[in-house]
C-alpha cells in the first residue's frame, strides 16, 4: 500500500498502523524520513504486505503558533483527508481530539479500502433529464427506523434498510432521491442531543459507517453501493447532499480530527488574526474551498462519487461558499465552480446549489455557470404567502408557476434551472405548516432561539394536532394545494419526506438533534392519509405523462408551459386582478395553433368564487382532472377517468385549486382526434 498526505508545514509526519480500532497504541509507527519521503508539500511512503482492511492514521509534528495560522499537535491521532472509509471506535469522543494529550483509543482511523472488485453487473448512471425529473429529499436513517417501518431490526436506518423501501418511491412515483448527508459526519457534534442531519463532515470520501447494517468498514462502502444499485435498477436517480462548506472540527476550541493538524492554514479560511476562524457557515469554520489543494480535494471527492459509487447528481449545501475566495470575499468567476462544471468526468452530472449562505451572501437568480440547478427559496416563500392569503400575492404566484422567469429569465435558462419546494429537511413539514402559527422547537434545548422565525404558516385555526373535523379537513385542502401548486409549476420539483403522508415534527423547524420519532417516518401514516398520499401519486404521474401519439414531441410539463401560450384570467375571462387585494388567479394554456389544453385556477379566497370557463369546440370537452376541495377520491382523476364539464363557470370553494383539461367527449372518441399534434394529455 502506498500512503499519501498533504502537510506543508510539518517537521514530521508519522503513518500509524492499528490492529484494533479500540487499541490504545498503534501496532507500529513508521516516522517519515524527509529526506526519503518527502516530494514537495507531500509526505509519503510504501508500506509492502498490507491489505485492505488496514486501520491507519497519522500524527503531524511541527509549530502550534496559532497567530500564524499553524496548529499542529503531535499527541492527536489524524484521519487522512483521502480515506475511502472509516472505523469509529467504541469509545469515540470529539472532547479527547479537544483536550491535550495521546486520543488513540477515542480516535477514528482511516481504513485501506478494496481498490476494485465490486460487481456492479452492468449498472451505470441514468443522466434523466431535470425536466423529467421529480427529487424526493429523505434521510437514509430516518426513513426507515421507526419500529413501524417493518424493516428487521438489524437493518433499521441503513443503507440496506431503504432498499426494502424503495417498491414504496416507484409506487409514490418520483425520479430521484436527494440523500441528506452520508460523507462520515461526526454524530456527537451538536450542541443538545445527536448530529442527526449529518452536516458536520469529517470525511469526504468514506460513505457514515453508522447506516450500514454490517460492522465491518469495508462492507459499508459495498452496502452503500448497493444501495445505489438497487435504486438504479427500480430507475430512480440518487443525489447526494454533499457539504463543501466546513467540517466538524469547528472553531477555536474544537477538535483536532484531520485538516486542522495536517495543514489548518490551507484547508481553512482564516481571519486577519490568524488564530481565528472565518465563519460564513454558522458552524465555527469555513473551508477554503477555491485555494488549489482544497479544490483539488473537492474535485477529487466528487469524481470519486460518480466513478466508483455511480451517484447521479449532488446537491450543494450553502453553495454560495463556494464563491468565496481565499479572503473570504465573493468572486465573479470562483476556480472551484467552473472546475467542477467544466470537468469531463462530472459531465451530465446533476449539480444543484443551494446558492445561498449563513452570512448573508444570496445568489439565487446569480449563482455562476451554466450548468447549476438552483433551490428556489422564492418559490417557497412565496407559494406559502399565497396559500396563507397574504395580500399582493398573485403577481408571485403567477411569476413562480411559469418557472419564474423574474428570476432566472436574464440567463435565459430552462425552467428546471429552478428546483421548487415549499418545504425541506430545515423548517417546518408540511403538515406542521399547516397546524401551527410560530415554531415550538422547545425539546431543542435552546429555548426555541434556534429555527426561522420567519415561517409564513397558518394553523387553520388550532395550534397543532386537533380532532376538530373542520380545521382537518382544511388542512387537508391546504395540503393539497401545496402540492398542486409545487407539481403543476414549470421546473424541477422537490418533495420533502413524510409530506405526502402528513409527517409531523410536533411544530418543530429544526429538529437536526433529534434522531427519534420527531424526525422518523412513522409507516402508520401510510394508510392513515391514504388519500393524500394517492393524490401526491397521481399529481406525480400528470407530470410524468407525455403525448402518445408519434406525431407529437415528447413534452413535459415545464416544456408545455414553455411553448404554449399563456392567457391569465381572474373570475371573468381574460381579466386578471393583479391588485394589493386579490387572492385568486386563473390561467389557461392554448397550444401554437389555438386549441386549449388547460385550465387551472387557484383560490386563495376565504369565500367561493365562481370562475368563467373557456369554451370548447368541436367534439372536445372539458374534463375536471382536480379539485382539491372534493373529499378522496373525488379530488383528483386519471385524465381518462375524468369528469366531464360542460358548464360556463365552475364554482371554485375557498382555499382551493381546480384543474381542467381538455378531452374528447367519450374515451372511444379519442383515435378519431383531428389534431393528433394539438393533444398534450
Amino acid at each position: 500500500m502506498n500512503f499519501s498526505v498533504f502537510a506543508r508545514r510539518a517537521e514530521l509526519i508519522e503513518l500509524l498502523l492499528f490492529d484494533d480500532v479500540d487499541a490504545d497504541t498503534p501496532a507500529r509507527v513508521i516516522a517519515l524520513d524527509p529526506a526519503r519521503h518527502r516530494t514537495y508539500h507531500y509526505w509519503h511512503a510504501f508500506v509492502p504486505e498490507l491489505a485492505p482492511g488496514q486501520l491507519y492514521g497519522f500524527r503531524a509534528s511541527g509549530p502550534f503558533a496559532p497567530d500564524q495560522g499553524l496548529r499542529f499537535d503531535r499527541t492527536k491521532v489524524l484521519l487522512d483527508p483521502y480515506g475511502r472509509a472509516l472505523a469509529v471506535p467504541s469509545r469515540y469522543t470529539r472532547v479527547a481530539a479537544s483536550r491535550p494529550g495521546d486520543n488513540a483509543a477515542y480516535a477514528m482511523k482511516s481504513v485501506v479500502a478494496k481498490p476494485a472488485g465490486y460487481d456492479w453487473e452492468g449498472d451505470a448512471v441514468i443522466r434523466r433529464p431535470f425536466a423529467e425529473t421529480i427529487i424526493y429529499e429523505l434521510h437514509v436513517a430516518g426513513f426507515t427506523r421507526h419500529p413501524t417501518s417493518g424493516i428487521a431490526a438489524d437493518k433499521r436506518g441503513t443503507y440496506a434498510g431503504l432498499i426494502e423501501k424503495i417498491p414504496y418511491l416507484q409506487e409514490l412515483g418520483v425520479t430521484a432521491v436527494e440523500l441528506m448527508p452520508v460523507f462520515q459526519f461526526d454524530p456527537h457534534h451538536a450542541p443538545n442531543g445527536v448530529n442527526y442531519w449529518g452536516y458536520q463532515p469529517i470525511s469526504f470520501f468514506a460513505p457514515h459507517h453508522a447506516y450500514s447494517s454490517r460492522s465491518s468498514p469495508l462492507a459499508v462502502v459495498d452496502e452503500f453501493r448497493d444501495m445505489v444499485k438497487a435504486f438504479h435498477r427500480a430507475r430512480i436517480e440518487v443525489i447526494l447532499d454533499v457539504v463543501f462548506n466546513h467540517t466538524t472540527e469547528g472553531g477555536e476550541d474544537g477538535p483536532t480530527l484531520c485538516y486542522r493538524g495536517l495543514a489548518n492554514e490551507v484547508y481553512y479560511i482564516l481571519q486577519k488574526d490568524r488564530s481565528r476562524y472565518a465563519d460564513y457557515t454558522g458552524c465555527g469554520n469555513t473551508l477554503n474551498a477555491n485555494q488549489s489543494i482544497v479544490r483539488r480535494l473537492i474535485l477529487d471527492s466528487l469524481r470519486y462519487w460518480v466513478t466508483e459509487m455511480h451517484i447521479d447528481g449532488f446537491r450543494f449545501d450553502l453553495a454560495s461558499i463556494l464563491s468565496r475566495d481565499e479572503t473570504g470575499h465573493p468572486v465573479p468567476s470562483p476556480p472551484i465552480l467552473w472546475d467542477i462544471e467544466s470537468d469531463p468526468l462530472l459531465s451530465g452530472t446533476k449539480l444543484i446549489a443551494e446558492a445561498w449562505d449563513a452570512a448573508g451572501l444570496y445568489q439565487v437568480g446569480s449563482f455562476v455557470g451554466d450548468a447549476w440547478q438552483e433551490w428556489n427559496g422564492r418559490f417557497r416563500d412565496d407559494i406559502r404567502s399565497f396559500l396563507k392569503g397574504d395580500s399582493g400575492t398573485v403577481p408571485r404566484l403567477a411569476r413562480r408557476l411559469l418557472g419564474s422567469p423574474d428570476i432566472y429569465g436574464h440567463k435565459q435558462r430552462e425552467a428546471e434551472h429552478s428546483v421548487n419546494f415549499v418545504t425541506c429537511h430545515d423548517g417546518f413539514t408540511l403538515n406542521d405548516l399547516v397546524s401551527y402559527d410560530r415554531k415550538h422547537n422547545d425539546a431543542n434545548g435552546e429555548n426555541s432561539r434556534d429555527g426561522a422565525d420567519d415561517n409564513r404558516s397558518w394553523n387553520c385555526g388550532v395550534e397543532g394536532a386537533t380532532d376538530d373535523a373542520e380545521v382537518e379537513a382544511l388542512r387537508n385542502r391546504q395540503i393539497k394545494n401545496f402540492f398542486a401548486l409545487e407539481l403543476l409549476s414549470a421546473g424541477t420539483p422537490m418533495l420533502l419526506m413524510g409530506d405526502e403522508v402528513r409527517r409531523t415534527q410536533q411544530g418543530n423547524n429544526n429538529a437536526y438533534c433529534h434522531d427519534n420519532e420527531i424526525s422518523w417516518f412513522d409507516w402508520r401514516l401510510v394508510e392513515r392519509h391514504a388519500g393524500i398520499r394517492r393524490f401526491v401519486t397521481l399529481l406525480n404521474a400528470y407530470r410524468r405523462r407525455r403525448d402518445p401519439s408519434p406525431a407529437s414531441a415528447r413534452m413535459s410539463l415545464s416544456q408545455l408551459l414553455h411553448h404554449a401560450r399563456i392567457r391569465w384570467s381572474g373570475v371573468d375571462l381574460n381579466r386578471p386582478d393583479w391588485s394589493e387585494q386579490s387572492h385568486s388567479l386563473a390561467i389557461t394554456l392554448e397550444s401554437p395553433r389555438g386549441s386549449f389544453l388547460l385550465h387551472g385556477i387557484f383560490n386563495a379566497y376565504w369565500e367561493a368564487l365562481a370562475f368563467a370557463v373557456p369554451a370548447a369546440t368541436g367534439e372536445q370537452r372539458w374534463r375536471r382532472c382536480l379539485d382539491t376541495a372534493l373529499p378522496s377520491p373525488d379530488d383528483i382523476s386519471p385524465i381518462e377517468q375524468a369528469a366531464l364539464f360542460t358548464e360556463s363557470r365552475y364554482l371554485v370553494q375557498p382555499r382551493s385549486v381546480v384543474v381542467l383539461a381538455l378531452g374528447l367527449a367519450s374515451a372511444d372518441q379519442r383515435d378519431r382526434r383531428p389534431d393528433a399534434a394539438d393533444w398534450r394529455q
